[in-house]
């Protein structure tokens, strides 16, 4: 299965950034991927963020658009993963682990909600996403 991170998913909001069409496409062929594909919960809140931002680049979407395009990608077939019990304590331990500090710690949580939602891959265009130990990390925009 194949996990979206919050990079493709604003790139592929933003039209007039220059990784908006790649961003697309990455998208739709993880959508058409037969193993499926799907987005943590917490690349949902993170897109959202980004986008609706007052100072966002470009201009800041309306709620109603960040939602907008959150339903086309379910729609689209994209599972929302949600933490599993007993979330906290593990990320906790792999941030221990993987000595993973600051912001990072937002990079190992995507990443475990991924793995733990069945995820083999993660796509992302962050060059420093953090690694998971059985959780391919992948940038299918390399530009």
């Amino acid at each position: 299965m194949i996990a979206i991170d919050t990079s493709l998913l604003i790139y592929a909001h933003r039209s007039a950034v220059k990784e908006h069409r790649a961003a697309q496409r990455a998208i739709e062929i993880a959508a058409s991927d037969s193993r499926g594909w799907g987005i943590a919960l917490a690349s949902l809140a993170e897109f959202w963020s980004v986008v609706t931002h007052a100072e966002s680049r470009g201009g800041p979407s309306t709620p109603q658009e960040a939602r907008a395009f959150v339903g086309g990608l379910v729609e689209a077939g994209a599972q929302i993963w949600m933490p599993q019990a007993g979330f906290w304590t593990r990320l906790a331990q792999l941030a221990v682990d993987l000595d993973v500090k600051g912001a990072r710690v937002f990079d190992l949580s995507i990443a475990l909600s991924a793995f733990d939602g069945g995820a083999s891959e993660l796509w992302t265009h962050d060059r420093a996403f953090v690694s998971l130990p059985g959780l391919r990390v992948v940038d299918p925009i390399r530009t």
